[in-house]
């Protein structure tokens, strides 16, 4: 910024002093008056805003200090530099004046070249001050940019992965989206219980909903003849099936070891994979853990998973009614599923009816 178009407003209540002060000052510099401190307020607050205020000390009414005061409680003059320029020359006044936040402090009668002097460094400083503020803003700009960018890089690699498995079991249709409704909905309710309220902080339940696609992703192991088949499966089908989950969590360790540093939703979309068909009772699998053994994250999604298993259509049964799939998950308290989680998922069924209804899956295609 030139020096011609740097304002300086003049704040005092004898037009002698204005007089010498604003000759002094304009040849170089926009030059601003006021006689009195409520006017002085007046100007200061409108734009443009002065770049340096020199503010009189002993003014009848409002003195100088209470001006001061009032111009930095507003946010529009609080970053303006002020000199006060006094006749009070004790170093009390001055040290007063100072602490109160005043970038400097002359006393009357001026000396020419001093001021000139005082102010010129003043508004380079103040100039510095913008520059870096300028700066900052810019690059908090830029990075809140780049951070919302990897998230949504992040979001769609998920994503992506996710329908691999989706297109392996073409039958899930929005499962991924509901079931990861679900788990967010879950988390932010459950953040309010006291056996939760620790772990369940909001960067957990946004981490928590950014894995939970990633829970079936062991699915693409699975052969087609057992992940298609539409009705039973035998005894060694079955445990065929069930090493989907850790097939998942293993992709997804693999993946862990090729980052530099440790990538905390992936954490949880191993434990996610891994554990999500864990049950309460320890009846659950691939590791049978029972309880708060199983992490909670795998809890969450558990009852997700289960839910929407149910009431969505397969290639073996129809979608069930809410009123009956409600009635199976109260069965499966404190057996399937953590007997809190459920509590809470109960107490909102609506809402979550809500999520399912919003990304229903198209009707099937009648063949001939």
């Amino acid at each position: 910024m030139a020096a011609v178009e740097q304002t300086i407003l003049i704040v005092d209540d004898a037009p002698e002093n204005l007089t010498v002060l604003s000759e002094l000052l304009q040849p170089i510099y926009r030059v601003r008056v006021a006689k009195s401190g409520e006017k002085a307020l007046h100007i200061a607050g409108t734009e443009p805003y002065p770049n340096l205020i020199l503010l009189d000390v002993m003014m009848p009414g409002m003195d100088g200090y209470q001006v001061f005061a009032k111009l930095r409680a507003n946010p529009d003059t609080a970053d303006i530099p002020v000199i006060f320029v006094t006749a009070m020359d004790s170093s009390e006044a001055e040290l007063y004046g100072l602490d109160m936040g005043a970038v400097d402090y002359l006393s009357k009668p001026i000396k020419p070249p001093i001021l000139l002097a005082r102010v010129r460094i003043q508004l380079e400083l103040k100039q510095a001050r913008d520059w870096l503020r300028d700066q900052n803003t810019y690059l908090e700009a830029e990075i809140a940019k780049r951070m919302a960018e990897n998230e949504l890089i992040q979001e769609v690699s998920i994503r992506a992965l996710a329908h691999l498995a989706e297109i392996r079991d073409p039958e899930t249709g929005n499962h991924i989206l509901r079931t990861q409704g679900y788990v967010h909905q879950l988390g932010l309710l459950l953040r309010a219980h006291p056996r939760f309220t620790t772990t369940l902080s909001e960067r957990y339940v946004k981490l928590l909903a950014r894995s939970a696609p990633l829970h079936d992703i062991g699915k693409v192991g699975i052969p087609d003849a057992i992940l298609r088949k539409p009705g039973a499966f035998s005894p060694e089908e079955w445990e065929i099936m069930k090493t989907h989950a850790k097939m998942g969590s293993d992709a997804i360790e693999k993946a862990e070891q090729d980052t530099e540093q440790t990538v905390e939703f992936l954490r949880l979309a191993k434990e996610i994979a891994h554990h999500h068909h864990e049950k309460w009772n320890g009846s659950g699998y691939p590791d049978g853990l029972s309880g708060d053994a199983i992490p909670l994250s795998a809890r969450i999604m558990a009852l997700a998973d289960v839910f929407d298993a149910l009431i969505s259509r397969r290639v073996y049964k129809e979608p069930m009614p809410y009123d009956k799939v409600r009635a199976i998950i109260t069965d499966g308290r404190g057996q399937h599923f953590d007997p809190d989680i459920v509590d809470t998922f109960l107490t909102h069924f609506e809402i979550f009816c809500g999520i399912a209804e919003r990304y229903k899956d198209p009707p099937a295609e009648v063949t001939e």
